[in-house]
């Protein structure tokens, strides 16, 4: 009865949900997550522990155990992955192997129920209803293509067919910090089943405005997803999704940094920053078995429209500021015809093919203090001259709208040859024939009033002066993928293997660049004869890399582990940059860099109560051959890249007895880090490595559940992202302890 006592007191301390439906009750053993849910893929023949590649899997268990809620908390989790938060959902940058992109296209893809997400913007939604996550590191063009260069990340959602009942959550946290969803999931007969729920999610901030006294990240969002399965034959599956999120959220918590003391200040500016965004996902997976083959077709439609309203120089001077729309769709369709039965060739063949279209608004508003700024400059341009000029405005418009359209088209293959000279030897081959095409319709301009001064006396009358540049641009690109892996399987678990593979990412144009353009104009020192096409645009990102890996699975299935290194050689790097109005980024091309490194996941079970693991990537990411004018960069670390990426994760778990309060009850602790990371090219700013504990107590009673939780247990202080602007640095500081509560019952 003490035990008891004492389990209580603890259950009392702390925890996130961890839901006991996920895997059997009667052991916490090490289990091949890949057996106890299967998914369909259209495109892997064999589970992923048994592919040449590196890869995770995540189960629903595995992300509630490190409190993942969104795409950005698998950062550090799983080796060599990092995705900074940026304080607002409006762009996600997913870092892997020393490849990543913080602006424009991803180089990292996503899918959700095999769909692609084709923007950044539409990574980081809701996960109420996400039943597993696979990351794949390293190219993965042959399958997969377009944003594939430095993995993939695969987000399944749960399956009617599998789920039955309601699902109903509730949380709160320190902070304001409160979001509930419910989930039915309904199996009408054998051959019809549905889902539908909806979610809301509300946090007051964790940081403060001092210049407007108020907080700078709070968040509504609210949305759901109805899903619907139908099989009107055996061989016959057709699979509909749609889903659909509003988000109203605050940003951004930048505080100017001091490199001498490496502080950084709480934020401070005088304009508030939001950003609004709806986004509707639909597809339909269409899924025939045929006796020796399976055709899948992947239809998708994406439609997302943001506002985004930004302080742009962060301070309480009145500079400038911007306010940028987008109204994205997004059309995809791809085809796969498949090998079935496991035989000795294993063949896939695919077709995929899509079209988005991308209108962006943004204006950028010069204010007082930034007119003051182009007042200045002027002056300076003709202080020898006796001529005078005076700006006559308070505020500066910069109107800038731009259509970039992208249409993309690809024929893929890869076949397996197994048991190629003797039996566990295997070869696989694929190539991808990929095509891309991109067009900019672009208009920007402004109207600058001014008076002329001789002496101090007025020469003439008032002078409007229209600046003004507009054209259209056009490129494509086409490109051969190919891949080689050689794999040898000491039997169905464990296996050796060597990989070959190619990974691309297409260019593109950089919008930012029409304010510098425009600026050159009122200086007189660009006019019309700007090459506008070679100043808005960078060239694709090219690499080869090379990996050794193995996936193991020992003693009696207790203990796994995935082992792998690389070299992956990239030409063209494309680098995000500011521009040198400093009002944009943009994205310029590095000429070499090179990448290597080595990781290493371990989960094991010590008892039947005690499971382990432990995930650790080294990532040496540097330029081999990078000069943009300014400065010569060669053999700097590449920015943004964690050295080093850890986690180390336990999980105890005391099954009850009848006369007990809890059915279950389950500690879990984790400590994650990351670093050292350079934010800039220079080198001359980082964040040395880093940690943070989180911990759980989870209990279970019946059918429900109440866990609590704490993240960054130890008030860790470490910046999640830097950037410099106006000859200031700025950074975001990480989110301070946090302490809540989550609920959750079935029924």
């Amino acid at each position: 009865m003490k035990k008891n006592k004492f389990l209580l007191s603890l259950a009392l301390l702390g925890c996130v949900p961890v839901w006991a439906e996920d895997l059997p009750k009667d052991t916490v053993r090490v289990i091949d997550v890949e057996e106890v849910v299967v998914i369909a893929t259209p495109k892997e023949s064999r589970k992923l522990r048994q592919q040449p590649s590196a890869s995770t899997i995540l189960s629903q268990r595995d992300m509630q155990n490190s409190q993942v809620t969104s795409l950005k908390g698998l950062s550090a989790l799983v080796p060599n992955l990092f995705i900074p938060d940026y304080g607002s959902k409006l762009t996600s940058a997913i870092y892997i192997r020393g490849t990543g992109s913080r602006i424009n296209n991803p180089s990292v893809g996503l899918y959700v129920d095999n769909v692609p997400f084709m923007d950044k913007s539409a990574f980081d939604f809701n996960y109420a209803d996400i039943e597993r996550i696979d990351v794949l590191r390293g190219p993965q063009a042959t399958l997969y293509g377009r944003s594939a260069m430095g993995g993939l990340i695969r987000v399944f959602t749960k399956s009617p067919f599998s789920y039955q009942g309601t699902d109903l959550r509730v949380s709160a946290g320190t902070y304001n910090q409160y979001n509930t969803s419910v989930t039915h999931y309904h199996r009408v007969s054998d051959k019809f089943a549905f889902s539908a729920g909806g979610f809301y999610e509300y946090a007051g901030g964790f940081f403060e405005n001092k210049a407007l006294d108020k907080n700078i990240d709070h968040i509504h969002s609210t949305g759901g997803r109805i899903r619907s399965i139908f099989l009107p034959t055996a061989n016959l599956k057709l699979d509909l999704n749609v889903n659909y999120e509003y988000n109203d959220q605050g940003g951004y918590p930048y505080g100017l940094y001091d490199k001498s003391t490496g502080k950084t200040a709480d934020p401070a500016y005088n304009l508030e920053s939001t950003y609004h965004r709806n986004l509707v996902n639909t597809s339909l997976n269409t899924e025939y078995n045929a006796r020796n083959f399976t055709l899948t077709s992947v239809t998708g439609f994406q439609y997302l429209k943001d506002r985004l309203m930004m302080d742009q120089d962060f301070s309480v001077a009145d500079k400038y500021s911007i306010m940028q729309k987008q109204k994205q769709q997004t059309f995809s369709e791809e085809l796969t015809l498949k090998s079935k039965n496991n035989k000795r060739w294993e063949w896939l063949f695919g077709g995929f093919a899509f079209y988005q279209a991308l209108d962006t608004e943004a204006p950028v508003t010069f204010m007082a203090d930034g007119m003051a700024m182009l007042q200045g400059y002027m002056d300076a341009a003709m202080a020898s001259s006796p001529v005078k000029v005076k700006l006559l405005d308070q505020t500066m418009p910069v109107y800038g709208f731009y259509d970039t359209p992208t249409l993309g088209a690809a024929l893929f293959h890869e076949s397996t040859f197994n048991d190629l000279l003797w039996k566990g030897l295997s070869l696989t081959v694929g190539l991808r024939a990929d095509y891309e095409k991109m067009d900019i319709t672009h208009d920007t301009h402004t109207t600058m009033r001014a008076q002329a001064y001789m002496m101090g006396n007025p020469m003439g009358g008032v002078v409007s002066n229209t600046y003004s540049v507009d054209g259209k641009e056009d490129d494509d690109y086409w490109i051969l993928l190919p891949k080689f892996a050689l794999k040898y399987s000491f039997d169905p678990k464990n296996n050796l293997y060597a990989t070959v593979s190619r990974g691309y990412r297409s260019g593109g144009y950089n919008i930012q660049m029409f304010s510098d353009i425009i600026q050159a104009q009122m200086m007189r020192t660009g006019g019309n004869t700007t090459d506008i096409s070679k100043v808005i645009s960078y060239k694709p990102e090219y690499a080869w890399n090379y990996e050794l890996g193995s996936h193991l699975t020992l003693l009696d299935g207790t203990l796994w582990a995935d082992l792998a290194a690389f070299y992956m050689d990239t030409k063209d790097q494309q680098i995000a940059q500011f521009s040198g109005s400093e009002m944009g980024r943009m994205m310029v091309n590095a000429g070499k860099s090179r990448s290597y490194g080595a990781e290493a996941a371990i989960r094991a079970n010590v008892t039947d109560e005690l499971m382990l693991t432990a995930n650790y990537g080294y990532t040496h990411a540097s330029f081999a051959d990078f000069n943009d004018g300014k400065a010569d960069y060669k053999d700097n670390f590449v920015p943004f890249i964690p050295r080093h990426t850890l986690n180390i994760g336990a999980q105890y778990t005391v099954k009850c007895d009848k006369n007990s309060l809890f059915d279950e009850v389950r500690f879990v602790a984790n400590y994650s880090g990351a670093g050292k990371i350079y934010w800039t090219e220079k080198n001359d700013v980082a964040q040395n490595f880093y940690g943070t504990v989180n911990w759980k107590i989870c209990t279970s009673i019946g059918r429900a559940e109440i866990d609590l939780w704490s993240r960054n247990f130890l008030n860790k202080r470490y910046n999640t992202f830097y950037f410099e602007s106006s000859g200031n640095g700025y950074a975001q500081l990480a989110r301070p302890m946090q302490f809540g509560v989550d609920m959750r019952c079935r029924f």
